[in-house]
């Protein structure tokens, strides 16, 4: 995206509090700011000569995205934490000169292991982070060993272990290389250091209580003094701080918006009161969903796969029979859920925010979309949600075939796809042919009252535009918008680019149409190509005596080709039409 482009984006942003980004043309966060206005802060880097900091950022800059706050001094927090997070490379005021470190856990290992790294990699692992300054990791991982004894070890190492190494002397890991510790036990600690990481140190404090008492009972005073001694470590153990908020609680707030087609859900995850993530979802609807049905369905597949926190606050009030049915769900993965209503004003606000961004979600996706982009390409007024495609396929004239293909938001519905035989054109006329698909298509929508398409796309360049504008003329359809696209310079021809347009390869709308143009094209051959050989088929058996259309049928369904009943046996023929006439076969097809 040039320069131009974004300036003409921000004019779009909002004058509220927020926190933007930079993006890269990978799409990974360059830098992130805060501001009270988001329009006039991000508007200010693209002033005339900035300095050189602005330049590099601008250099490349491939987009710019942003997140509302409710306040300034919120959006400071945000801030912060979200480059933290992030770790962009030109937010220089948080970095060192190395890369901050996170705590690895190989959560899918039988004994995962635990290891202090500066890259966050797609490899099933669970990472924790980042931290500053980067002795704060390292204290934590020496707590983590000394209170739960997790490996540190690599892979090649602990598979090679004969005998406990040094750490398990010194207490600092329970020898599962060796099976002194079992599975079970070995994940009980794991799911310690887990509570421990993800912020929940409550309850993994109420935990160690509940085992020191247990092993005080049972005599073991040994272990009660290691978990009292855990839990004095654990008092003073500093956390690490996301995007903080006054209140202390684990709490998911949910926003919520919807258009006629699709939704949007947008949260923020907040855990002992520090909104450490946000998530969003853009989930497509039908116009007789409800809204309490697609919320509560969306809420089940989310926390199937997510952490699921002690509160969540929902965005409207749902039926008894529905929320009852979210909290089944919802307590297979925490017993303690407790769903929550925007009753006081601090909730209320708190959701209104998230409700924004969720509002925003679908605007930028309609600003972003490859419909959008093909409407402003057009020139069209609104956006064109269903659009039909039009091809014909022949063989110099023999067996001509139309196809007729159905997008509805960008994406095919072969539900809808309809097939035609050209029955009122002879010999090889394409023009001729569209114009015969497209009245019989058209006039069929009108005579019973059908949806009419968004837009028209014919296979081709100018001469079929122009067919298919007379045919929209002579129906009284002019207000349908129509567009063709020319193969092979893949040039787009519309009443608005008579002369065509080419765009970029990278071009969303382009993409568009040549997956409209390749689904009707796919349709078309492949339909020609059925006529075609079902014509030869029946070409070299007419005239054989006795072999009439039930049993040139029954051979058809039987052997699927010509060619397999060429290479049948006469034994194999002869269960189907007789010994005679199977005779007759070998002899007249070879």
């Amino acid at each position: 995206m040039n320069l131009e482009k974004l300036k003409e984006k921000i004019k779009s942003f909002p004058r509220r509090p927020g926190i933007y980004f930079f993006k890269n043309a990978k799409g990974e966060v360059i830098y992130i700011g805060k501001a009270r206005s988001l329009r006039d802060r991000v508007k200010s880097y693209f002033l005339p000569n900035p300095d050189l900091k602005v330049q590099n950022i601008l250099s490349e800059t491939e987009d710019v995205d942003y997140l509302l706050v409710s306040s300034e001094k919120e959006a400071t927090f945000i801030e912060n934490n979200y480059v933290r997070f992030y770790q962009p490379r030109f937010n220089l005021r948080l970095k060192d000169d190395k890369s901050f470190p996170f705590l690895k856990i190989t959560i899918g290992e039988p004994f995962p292991g635990l290891y202090l790294c500066r890259r966050v990699e797609d490899d099933g692992a669970r990472y924790f982070g980042p931290f500053s300054p980067a002795e704060e990791a390292r204290r934590l991982l020496v707590f983590i060993t000394r209170a739960f004894r997790l490996r540190t070890c690599e892979n090649t190492v602990f598979r090679s272990r004969k005998r406990p190494c040094l750490e398990y002397d010194l207490k600092l890991c329970s020898a599962p290389c060796v099976g002194i510790i079992d599975q079970a036990s070995y994940r009980e600690n794991l799911e310690r250091v887990l509570l421990l990481l993800e912020g929940r140190k409550n309850e993994l404090q109420q935990t160690l209580r509940q085992e020191m008492e247990r092993a005080a009972e049972e005599l073991r005073f040994e272990e009660a003094a290691r978990w009292r001694d855990t839990l004095k470590a654990l008092e003073s153990l500093k956390e690490t701080q996301r995007v903080i908020l006054p209140e202390k609680e684990n709490l998911d707030l949910v926003g919520y918006a919807g258009l006629e087609n699709r939704i949007s859900i947008f949260i923020f995850h907040m855990r002992e009161g520090r909104i450490r993530s946000s998530s969003g979802k853009i989930i497509q609807k039908t116009r007789t969903q409800p809204d309490q049905q697609l919320l509560v369905r969306s809420l089940i597949e989310f926390y199937s796969l997510e952490e699921t926190p002690e509160k969540i606050l929902l965005p409207f009030k749902i039926d008894r029979e529905l929320e009852n049915n979210l909290y089944y769900e919802l307590k297979k993965h925490n017993n303690n859920i407790f769903l929550l209503y925007p009753s006081t004003r601090q909730l209320k606000t708190l959701l209104e925010l998230a409700n924004q961004n969720a509002s925003l979600m679908l605007e930028k996706e309609e600003n972003l979309s490859p419909l959008a982009d093909l409407a402003r390409v057009l020139g069209l007024k609104d956006i064109p949600r269903r659009i039909e495609g039009v091809d014909i396929s022949t063989t110099s004239g023999e067996e001509s075939v139309g196809s007729l293909v159905v997008f509805i938001d960008g994406e095919p519905v072969r539900s809808e796809y309809r097939k035609y035989l050209i029955k009122t054109v002879t010999g090889p006329d394409d023009f001729a042919s569209i114009q015969e698909v497209l009245a019989r298509r058209l006039s069929r929508l009108l005579k019973e009252d059908q949806t009419l398409p968004d837009l028209i796309f014919v296979d081709g360049g100018k001469g079929q535009l122009s067919v298919a504008r007379e045919v929209l003329k002579s129906l009284g359809l002019t207000r349908i918008p129509v567009c063709s696209l020319a193969k092979k310079e893949e040039i787009i021809y519309s009443p608005n680019h008579p002369e065509g347009l080419k765009l970029e390869p990278s071009s969303p709308a382009l993409k568009l149409l040549q997956h409209l143009r390749d689904e009707t094209h796919r349709l078309a051959i492949s339909f020609h190509r059925q006529r075609r050989q079902k014509k030869s088929f029946s070409s070299e058996l007419d005239g054989i005596p006795g072999l009439g259309p039930v049993r040139r049928k029954k051979l058809l369904l039987t052997f699927g080709s010509l060619e397999a009943i060429k290479k049948a046996s006469e034994e194999s023929l002869s269960r189907i039409v007789g010994s005679h006439l199977a005779r007759e076969l070998k002899q007249r097809l070879g």
